[in-house]
């Protein structure tokens, strides 16, 4: 967002009048006070332009001036046909207001690096916007990359991408509502046959060599190849990712599911390929996200197992909601494993205590 480059803003020669280079300072500092008989648009992209005048007064007071616009003349005007350079420019101004982001991110011209920018700032209404643009995510991976690594970005969120990406959800929790945001069209899953286009893209015409590891099942990978496949993997975008989730091999779905953005995390866990065995083993790993242990706790056919529910329950990273849960379908001598247990979080291991303690009453 800091980069610098040339701008060309088109403004009318009443607007011009007040930021042409020729202009006397005195003018440039009365406009830089903002009260111009000027629409909101053009108001607020003279001021963009006094804020970087060579003079530091006229600069500060440009600035200033914006800050206080009323919301209503700068809330029209960053919902308008502003220059793309002005409204990165306020994204950066008002990265802290959630309410000045909003029309910004709800604006067509805004560029997609800015949607970016913005998609990876903790306003939750701003991510809730800016993923329900699939057109933008589609387009401009660098959305979904922010979106998977924004802290607040809930379940709802990698839900709706995912859907629309093929990647169906298929666990919900007794009590929860279906995502009544995402009702729009949805666009075609991807196929087997694009994902396996996608690493042709990647590697070459012929994918084969190493490349074979993560798309072929039954071809188990050297130490020295699983090297070269988590660098493969590391120079993905979060989209191409998300396609091998898809279409990728057992290898392939152990990389992504340490992914640490939680979209890819997510579709490895949820690939249509992904068996009860890996389910097992991602339950039990200390090196994934609370997402991906939320998303197994959630899909009743793998929560049947009761390996997998003594794995959950155990395991320090599952949220201590759902991990208590668990412990009510636990056996007592693994009870007993987990309040011997130094890892477990103390008030999962008090809730196993009392569980013993009401049985042996």
């Amino acid at each position: 967002m800091s980069e610098r480059r040339k701008i060309r803003l088109q403004i009318s020669p009443e607007a011009e009048r007040y930021v042409r280079r020729d202009a006397p300072l005195e003018v440039r500092r009365l406009a830089a006070g903002g009260a111009l008989p000027l629409p909101p648009v053009e108001l607020v992209t003279v001021l963009f332009v006094l804020a970087h005048d060579a003079d530091a007064g006229v600069k500060d007071r440009a600035r200033q001036s914006l800050e206080k616009l009323p919301d209503g003349v700068l809330g029209a005007a960053l919902a308008g046909p502003a220059n793309p350079a002005v409204l990165a420019w306020c994204a950066e101004a008002f990265r802290d207001s959630a309410e000045r982001l909003e029309p910004i991110a709800l604006n067509a011209h805004t560029e997609d690096r800015t949607i970016a920018f913005l998609a990876g700032l903790p306003h939750k209404r701003i991510v809730d916007i800016v993923s329900n643009n699939q057109e933008r995510m589609l387009r401009c991976p660098e959305i979904v990359d922010a979106l998977g690594t924004n802290p607040l970005t809930g379940r709802s969120v990698i839900d709706r991408i995912l859907s629309f990406l093929g990647l169906e959800g298929g666990e919900r929790e007794l009590g929860d509502e279906p995502d009544d945001d995402f009702t729009s069209a949805q666009p075609e899953p991807v196929t087997d046959a694009d994902a396996r286009a996608l690493l042709e893209t990647l590697l070459g015409d012929d994918v084969s060599g190493f490349a074979r590891e993560l798309i072929e099942d039954g071809v188990e990978a050297d130490e020295e190849t699983q090297k070269s496949l988590h660098a493969l993997v590391q120079r993905m975008s979060v989209f191409e990712k998300v396609k091998l989730a898809r279409v990728g091999n057992q290898e392939a779905r152990a990389l992504l599911v340490r992914d640490r953005n939680k979209l890819v995390a997510a579709a490895a866990v949820r690939s249509p390929k992904v068996t009860d065995n890996e389910v097992l083993a991602f339950s039990k790993a200390r090196n994934v996200s609370d997402e991906v242990l939320r998303i197994i706790a959630r899909n009743p056919d793998w929560t049947r197992s009761y390996q997998v529910k003594h794995a959950l329950a155990a395991n320090p990273k599952t949220p201590q909601q759902t991990a208590i849960k668990f412990l009510n379908y636990l056996q007592d001598r693994d009870l007993r494993g987990i309040m011997r247990s130094k890892d477990i979080p103390a008030v999962v291991v008090t809730h196993a205590r009392r569980i013993l303690q009401r049985k042996e009453k």
